[in-house]
C-alpha cells in the first residue's frame, strides 16, 4: 500500500504489546515491522476519516465504510451517475440505502487517497471487461450482463 521510503525509527512498546505484536505477525505470515506500519497507516487514516476501516488480507487492503461498501465502489458509482456532487449523492443514496454522511465520509477518504483510489477502479473495471470478454467467448449467443447481479451497491 505505502510506495514511500522506509526510514529507521526506535519505538519502546510494552512486552505485553510487543508479544501481541509478534504473535499476531506471525499468524499473518509477516514481519511485526510491516503489521506495525500497516497498523499505524490504517490507525491514522481512522482517527483522520472516522467512519472508515480497512479490510482485506494483508497484500491487498481497501478502505471501507463500517458496516458499508468499499470507499473505491461508492467514488466507482459517482463517477457513473451526472450532475454536480450533491445530486450524485442523492440519487447514489436513493437508489442503494446509504446515508448520504456515509458517502461524503467515502468521498473525504477520496480525496486524501486519490491514486490509492484510482488505481483500484481501474483494476476492478480491467478485471470485469476481463470477464465479459471471457463470457462472450464461451457463449457468444449470450447478452445477459451477469455482472449486475453481483453489483456491490445493489439498485
Amino acid at each position: 500500500m505505502s510506495t514511500s521510503r522506509a526510514v529507521t525509527t526506535t519505538l519502546r512498546l510494552s512486552q505485553s504489546a510487543s508479544r501481541r505484536l509478534a504473535a499476531r505477525a506471525a499468524r499473518e505470515g509477516t514481519t511485526s515491522a510491516a503489521l506495525l506500519d500497516r497498523l499505524i497507516r490504517e490507525g491514522v487514516d481512522q482517527l483522520d476519516h472516522p467512519g472508515i476501516v480497512f479490510r482485506g488480507p494483508m497484500t491487498d487492503r481497501r478502505a471501507a465504510l463500517v458496516a458499508g461498501p468499499d470507499v473505491w465502489e461508492i467514488v466507482a458509482r459517482l463517477q457513473e451517475l451526472d450532475g454536480p456532487v450533491d445530486r450524485r449523492i442523492e440519487q447514489l443514496s436513493a437508489r442503494c440505502s446509504l446515508h448520504a454522511g456515509k458517502i461524503k465520509i467515502a468521498i473525504a477518504y477520496a480525496r486524501d487517497h486519490g491514486n490509492e483510489i484510482i488505481e483500484r477502479i481501474g483494476r476492478n473495471r480491467q478485471a470485469a471487461e476481463a470477464i465479459r470478454r471471457a463470457a462472450a467467448e464461451r457463449a457468444p449467443g449470450v447478452e445477459r450482463d451477469h455482472l449486475t447481479l453481483v453489483a456491490p451497491l445493489r439498485e
